[in-house]
């Protein structure tokens, strides 16, 4: 049973990574209202924007450290429990898989009369990631008469999944000719949340030393539990998918699981070719005070084997029920828990830190200086290097890029990006940006090199959308 759990458990991880994580090709494009989400300190070109609904962004990514599909699936003659064998072997405790997902429902923005940008909205978004497991994906493949005196770890045990709704509301505003921030606050209504995140024990199996057995498998220091909000409820009505549909929708306003956040952004003009910004998004934590439960278990325990019985036929008894005998054991040594108490998310920290050259022509192909209302000057040619870095449960997890930009006049520009991060170290993407009379329309994907065959890519994104845009 383990190592079917564990195969499917592989071929999930691998048909996962098919996209990335980073959003370092729309991030610092002034000329999508989106852009505001990255930095709400950004540069914007528009005096008024309105997404159209449902299609003004449409964001997936998820992806998956240290494998893809093709390691496992490829056509290649080898053996499927091999190359599952061989990658166990090579991924840590640190590989992860992650899946996020965005969809902009309302977006729209508009100029003040003092030049300040506002802009507001609603999306839902759903995150999740899960760490690999390695010590028990070794224990169930290999078992473990090899592993005499290892511990197995039961921290390596670590997920997070949340399904959110968002209202936002943002203001950018320019301070003087070099400098613009930006803050934006939020509503978070959680829709669902799992995690498990803060799990420790060991299993350990040892020479005995009471001569019961020849070995003696121990649990120590077992503390696992699992947070939920949204679920328990759902379980009255599992099987009927439009009742669940239905009380999911009224969730992403009125869940009772609210919290708040907040994202911070800023632009600096260092010269007229010179620019730096930074952001830092979801700084903030949900409060899940309803419909909770947290299922826990402590304790310890040793066990030295099965000490098999064969009473007699007469005495009416055939077999005896180990097994139950030694669940029944396991309750009593195990203190197990099933709790509804409130307690408190934070949201995954993201920050972003970018520094750009501009240089050729401006854009209205003048030499003298083509500005935007905020003081950003913007060049035909634009490159520069971004950081992105987000926080998660076992650590930070980075994305360093180099990108080029070209601006083809005010309606049309591309932008290509080089990317380092957790899933490969040669992710090429390519983002463009359309403006038609009032219509703005943006598409980027990335790990373009891998398009060929995707079942090779560790992760691969995909962002557009669709604006309607007022420039006067």
């Amino acid at each position: 049973m383990m190592r079917i759990i564990l195969t499917y458990s592989i071929a999930f991880l691998v048909t996962c990574s098919v996209f990335s994580q980073n959003k370092q090709l729309l991030y610092g494009l002034e000329n999508i209202p989106q852009s505001l989400m990255l930095n709400p300190g950004g540069a914007i070109d528009a005096q008024k924007h309105f997404g159209i609904p449902l299609l003004s962004g449409i964001h997936l990514n998820a992806g998956s450290s240290g494998i893809n599909v093709y390691d496992i699936f490829g056509d290649d003659g080898g053996d499927i429990n091999v190359k599952i064998r061989d990658k166990i072997s090579e991924l840590t405790d640190k590989d992860f898989i992650t899946f996020n997902q965005q969809l902009e429902i309302i977006n729209l923005g508009w100029r003040g009369y003092d030049g300040t940008y506002f802009s507001a909205g609603w999306y839902q978004e759903t995150d999740f990631i899960a760490y690999f497991p390695k010590d028990f994906a070794i224990l169930a493949t290999e078992g473990n008469r090899d592993h005499i005196d290892k511990p197995f770890d039961f921290s390596q045990l670590s997920a997070r999944g949340d399904i959110t709704s968002v209202f936002h509301f943002g203001v950018n505003k320019q301070l003087n000719d070099r400098l613009t921030v930006g803050l934006r606050g939020k509503i978070y209504s959680s829709i669902l949340n799992v995690n498990s995140t803060n799990n420790s024990g060991t299993f350990t199996t040892v020479l005995s030393e009471n001569g019961l057995n020849v070995y003696e498998h121990r649990l120590q220091n077992i503390d696992l539990a699992i947070q939920s909000s949204g679920l328990a409820s759902l379980e009255d009505i599992r099987g009927n998918n439009k009742a669940v549909a239905s009380k999911l929708i009224n969730r992403s306003i009125f869940s009772g699981n609210y919290g708040l956040g907040l994202d911070v952004g800023v632009t600096y003009q260092l010269t007229n070719r010179l620019t730096l910004s930074a952001s830092a998004l979801d700084i903030g934590a949900i409060f899940h005070t309803t419909d909770t439960e947290t299922y826990s278990v402590d304790g310890d325990y040793v066990l030295n084997g099965i000490e098999l019985e064969f009473p007699p036929i007469e005495d009416g008894e055939y077999t005896i029920p180990y097994y139950d005998d030694l669940e029944d054991e396991l309750d009593r040594e195990f203190s197990r828990d099933t709790i509804s108490e409130s307690y408190i998310q934070s949201r995954p920290l993201k920050v972003n830190a970018q520094l750009s050259y501009g240089f050729g022509n401006f854009v209205d192909g003048d030499e003298a200086c083509d500005c935007l209302d905020n003081g950003t000057v913007r060049r035909l040619n634009e490159a520069g290097a971004h950081l992105y870095v987000i926080a998660r449960p076992k650590g930070l997890q980075t994305a360093g890029t180099f990108f080029y930009r070209r601006r083809f006049g005010s309606n049309f520009s591309l932008k290509g990006t080089y990317t380092i991060d957790s899933y490969s170290t040669d992710n090429i993407g390519l983002a463009t940006v359309i403006d038609v009379g009032k219509f703005n329309f943006y598409l980027a994907a990335d790990n373009l090199l891998r398009y060929e065959n995707l079942a090779k890519a560790n992760s691969v994104s995909l962002q557009l959308g669709l604006n309607l845009k007022w420039d006067q």
